[in-house]
């Protein structure tokens, strides 16, 4: 493998000024730093911090970023890579803002090496292997924290698309829309039971209009979710079962005895507020 000499590591040292300016001229050039999502400033700071933890931590004969000598380079990627996920960046891009060092770099290597061809090849190789080590660092970094990006929406618009409504003192509404599955009821579960603990809800209504479809999973969902309900000593009930739903339940054979259940909301809320002592009537 080839590695890096101790010239190279001079050269790079004494000549950091110039490789942040070629370097920034290049993102220039390509418009990366034109990109409304950073500030030049950013891009300044940036390119700065990490040519002088590359001319700090590079080592005679070493191009790998695994060891103790690197922690600050690496933790230097893995702070960049999360604020260029979180402002919208793809890994693409971040990647290459790591990767259009190699040229400004090559460019300071034919100089330097422009009377021994073969060791200008040799130290070109080894820097290209190091900052394609340090681009993969940043790339992996980056999808980890995309990846908790989207975990963290996707709990987000769980919790946007199950909310528990006061419709009267004593007495919640949790319209459902969409599938259930085990993720979305432990949700559901976890909102509901503490806007009864909030509320002092008596009576807790689910309704399932916007229910696509009920099956065996989704119907034991539902009784999971009731059952944690009563456990808190409040009762349910279930609205929204339209006569595609019920004979789906009834070619299934569910058992949802014990669970009180409507074709509608308005229905649901009328039993509600009878069971809590109030009535209804047109003035």
């Amino acid at each position: 493998m080839t590695t890096l000499t101790q010239r190279t590591i001079d050269v790079i040292r004494k000549n950091e000024a110039d490789l942040q300016a070629n370097w920034t001229a290049s993102l220039e050039a390509t418009g990366a730093s034109r990109d409304a999502r950073v500030t030049a400033i950013d891009i300044d700071n940036q390119t700065r911090e990490f040519i002088r933890l590359l001319a700090s931590n590079a080592r005679v004969g070493d191009t790998s970023i695994s060891g103790n000598d690197w922690s600050e380079t690496r933790t230097f990627l893995e702070r960049l890579s999360r604020s260029r996920a979180l402002q919208g960046f793809d890994s693409q891009a971040t990647a290459s803002f790591i990767f259009s060092l190699k040229r400004p770099l090559f460019d300071l290597l034919q100089v330097e090496y422009a009377a021994d061809p073969n060791e200008l090849v040799a130290q070109m190789w080894a820097i290209s292997e190091l900052l394609d080590a340090l681009g993969m660092h940043t790339i992996r970094t980056f999808q980890k924290s995309r990846e908790e990006v989207i975990a963290r929406q996707q709990e987000e618009l769980l919790e946007l698309s199950t909310p528990v409504v006061k419709l009267w003192d004593g007495v919640l509404a949790l319209p459902m829309i969409g599938t259930l599955d085990s993720q979305r009821t432990q949700v559901v579960m976890e909102s509901l039971l503490q806007r009864i603990v909030e509320t002092g809800a008596e009576i807790a209504i689910i309704d399932i209009t916007g229910v696509p479809t009920v099956d065996t999973l989704v119907a034991q969902h539902l009784l999971k979710t009731v059952t944690a309900i009563r456990l808190m000593g409040a009762d349910a009930i279930i609205s929204g079962v339209r006569p595609q739903i019920a004979q789906t339940i009834v070619h299934l054979g569910l058992d949802l005895q014990g669970i009180v259940t409507k074709s509608n909301l308005a229905d649901a809320l009328a039993l509600a507020l009878k069971r809590s002592g109030f009535t209804v009537s047109k003035v």
